[in-house]
């Protein structure tokens, strides 16, 4: 399903332009929004996948906690605030969806076998600010780099129960912050500027809530948890 959503932005994107030299990519293309660059100011919307992880670092040596990663999804919002010729302010807000389980190596003080498995659902709001910096525009096509910190707010955190792993809850903090890098590119079409890119997030503060007992199986012997994210979007301009 996921690779034919992407053939399709990418069919619109180029909107068949391939069959003759005045195309996106023909040799002697025709130059589409020629002016798009000049703009102080513009705004799009995105698309797109995600796979986050957990990084753990532990206390003692020891059996590590097995993450198992399924692929989510992005949607959101992009504010384009040009600095210079080749450099971009932008904050791109948006929902990031992930599901994450927890497989723990065995230990005695586990009663079942579903007390070694915690499933971690996360409904991120995503807030970052972030720099773009474009190379020199060739045709209708031009590369880009991103860097910058983002802040998650996570809507399935748990981080007001009272309930620990005890009673089956897993918890972990509302807020976490991030940095992101990544690389796109700008493809100007005849209507609107199609860009795909892909960057990494990862976490700087640590994620997880311990259990009220120290010794906890589950989080006792944690020094860390922080998320990490893989991001592909497809934005619109």
């Amino acid at each position: 399903m996921k690779k034919i959503i992407v053939l399709i932005l990418l069919s619109i994107a180029i909107k068949g332009n391939s069959q003759n030299s005045k195309s996106i990519f023909g040799k002697d293309p025709i130059i589409n929004l020629e002016n798009w660059q000049k703009k102080r100011l513009y705004f799009g919307f995105f698309l797109g996948f995600n796979n986050y992880d957990f990084k753990i670092d532990y206390k003692t040596v020891g059996p590590d906690i097995q993450v198992d990663k399924s692929g989510g999804f992005n949607v959101g919002l992009v504010t384009n605030f040009r600095l210079q010729e080749y450099l971009d302010l932008r904050f791109e807000p948006g929902l990031y969806y992930s599901d994450r389980t927890l497989h723990y190596p065995p230990n005695a003080a586990f009663d079942s076998r579903s007390d070694a498995i915690r499933e971690v659902n996360s409904t991120y709001i995503n807030f970052p600010l972030l720099l773009k910096f474009s190379a020199l525009r060739t045709g209708n096509v031009r590369p880009y780099l991103l860097g910058g910190v983002s802040a998650n707010l996570n809507l399935s955190s748990n981080a007001k129960s009272i309930d620990d792993n005890l009673e089956e809850r897993f918890r972990v903090k509302t807020w976490t912050t991030n940095y992101e890098l990544g690389i796109g590119i700008d493809i100007f079409s005849e209507y609107f500027i199609f860009s795909p890119s892909i960057r990494g997030q990862f976490g700087i503060s640590d994620e997880l809530i311990r259990d009220k007992d120290p010794n906890s199986p589950w989080t006792g012997n944690i020094e860390s948890m922080k998320s990490r994210a893989i991001l592909i979007n497809f934005t619109f301009h």
